[in-house]
């Protein structure tokens, strides 16, 4: 999946971040506050044409590493400054850091998901241990902690038959790809 994703031609990539934009804008209306969102790396699917035409009730974040292996947010605004993090992914450089739960939305990359919900990420479990709040002790969903909405965002070829998740994994509610907009019963 890495692979076949780095090899994108960018005009695929953009196009594909138009379409995904044309199924998410319209869900995304019935939020308002923050909403998380990333910064496209490795042949992600990018997010510029979510975040220029977001609706006026929601403020763009994007993921700050934090030394305690969980992600926060800081609002952030094309031309503000950004540094990378020891990844070589830029982060917001200024403003106050929020808690996941301080979050309505989070826009959430991955490798692969599933008819369940079921998200393959990068590998370092910065999402899941982040958004872990989202589940009880034995790894249903927390029904009281429904918020952030969790979506991925995936090209359409990244949907997998099954993925096997593990206690700690933090399933999706939806996912967005070109083609639709997937909602996961919980």
């Amino acid at each position: 999946m890495r692979e076949r994703r780095r090899a994108l031609p960018v005009r695929e990539r953009l196009d594909a971040a138009a379409a995904v934009a044309s199924h998410l804008l319209p869900e995304l209306a019935a939020f308002e506050g923050r909403i998380a969102g990333y910064w496209a790396v490795g042949g992600e699917l990018p997010l510029h044409a979510v975040q220029a035409n977001l609706p006026a009730t929601l403020r763009w974040c994007l993921p700050v590493l934090h030394e305690d292996g969980r992600l926060r947010f800081r609002e952030w605004s094309a031309g503000q400054a950004l540094e990378p993090n020891r990844h070589g992914i830029p982060e917001p450089a200024e403003g106050p850091l929020r808690a996941a739960d301080d979050l309505a939305v989070v826009l959430v990359p991955l490798l692969a998901f599933d008819a369940k919900g079921d998200r393959l990420g990068q590998g370092g479990g910065w999402y899941d241990r982040s958004f872990a709040f989202r589940r009880t002790g034995d790894g249903a969903p927390a029904a009281a902690q429904r918020s952030p909405r969790l979506v991925g965002i995936a090209y359409g070829w990244q949907q997998a038959d099954a993925l096997e998740a593990a206690d700690w994994d933090v399933p999706l509610d939806a996912v967005a790809t070109p083609s639709a907009f997937h909602r996961f019963d919980r």
